[in-house]
């Protein structure tokens, strides 16, 4: 069994290295990818090694920092020595808006004439950021849960996700802290089972109390239980509230709309993407077959079956009862509620 104490070091620097933490073998083993070189990182993002929204973005950051010092560059580096390693992992997963406005940021670094170290110092202050943002969001978002709460949560949001303490799991855990909550219900998450794997995992490390079920549970998990709050992360808020997340979150919106619960979408900033206008705009990110009809390598459906495998969905605006940024809270999130807060 994993040991707990790299439960929120899903990425660490290590002078020449970028150590990924690879959550694909959580919570049996403990392994660090060492990435030396960019291809490497994209790799990782690409194959699920890190995962998560914010830890995309950040571990990209740090593959800039790679790509920069094998160049060799004693000084300013070009941003045209670099726009293929750019362009590399920005491919890599088309969904997580953290990733491409990483790289920007990074590229608007090398724009002003940059250096490497100069670049580390930029990665390592966006992992600091990510870290502080945390703790802003999961005050803000526990603000809002009523004590004696039941919550049920989505693919996994903690600091694995991160690289601080997590979105919607930072403010799970933090209502649990502050005795607002009587449990919490994390979703499977298929086919990853990233709730099942990583979720359960952290919760059981922060002393929350908690069950998990399959997905296809959570309608009657809301009729008999009494869930209060539905509260995940995203890895895409466009400008009219629409939200993309991990497969499963429209349909947990709907049931708790149904069902008479709330949605909250825990995100920090960065993953607001104010240039998209709605959510049908927002490309979906499919993956392979295999996913689903050999999960874990183990065959399960009969050979030749034609799979639609969507990683992520997208949950209207009019389902979210609640934005928690860092920068605070829109409830009844929409265009004109989100264009405030990011002024």
């Amino acid at each position: 069994m994993a040991n707990s104490s790299t439960e929120s070091l899903p990425l660490l620097w290590r002078d020449d290295h970028l150590a990924i933490l690879d959550q694909r073998l959580l919570p049996q083993e403990v392994h660090y990818i060492e990435a030396r070189d960019y291809h490497t990182v994209t790799a990782a993002i690409r194959d699920l090694a890190v995962r998560g929204a914010p830890a995309i973005g950040i571990a990209a950051a740090y593959g800039v920092v790679l790509a920069a010092r094998a160049l060799g560059v004693d000084g300013p580096i070009a941003l045209s020595q670099m726009q293929a390693a750019l362009d590399e992992m920005e491919a890599a997963r088309p969904t997580a808006v953290n990733l491409a406005w990483a790289l920007r940021y990074m590229a608007q670094q090398l724009e002003q004439g940059a250096t490497a170290d100069e670049l580390l110092k930029t990665a390592l202050q966006i992992h600091q950021d990510e870290r502080e943002n945390n703790a802003t969001m999961a005050r803000h978002g526990a603000e809002l849960i009523e004590p004696g709460s039941r919550v049920l949560t989505v693919c996994n949001t903690g600091g694995l996700a991160t690289g601080g303490s997590g979105t919607a799991l930072a403010v799970i855990v933090e209502a649990w802290r502050q005795e607002r909550l009587v449990e919490a219900f994390s979703a499977e998450t298929r086919p990853w089972f990233q709730g099942a794997r990583l979720t359960t995992w952290e919760l059981q490390n922060a002393g929350v109390a908690h069950r998990l079920v399959v997905d296809s549970a959570v309608p009657w998990l809301m009729k008999n239980q009494g869930i209060d709050w539905v509260i995940v992360g995203a890895d895409r808020v466009v400008a009219n509230g629409d939200a993309a997340n991990k497969i499963g979150t429209y349909a947990a919106a709907l049931a708790a709309k149904a069902h008479g619960a709330k949605t909250m979408v825990v995100i920090p900033t960065t993953t607001l993407d104010l240039n998209t206008a709605e959510g049908s705009q927002i490309p979906i990110e499919e993956r392979s077959a295999e996913e689903i009809t050999a999960p874990g390598g183990r065959p399960l459906a009969p050979e030749g079956t034609r799979v639609w495998n969507p990683v992520f969905d997208v949950t209207p605006a009019h389902l979210i009862d609640a934005l928690v940024t860092e920068r605070g809270v829109v409830l009844e999130p929409n265009r004109e509620k989100i264009a405030r807060l990011m002024s």
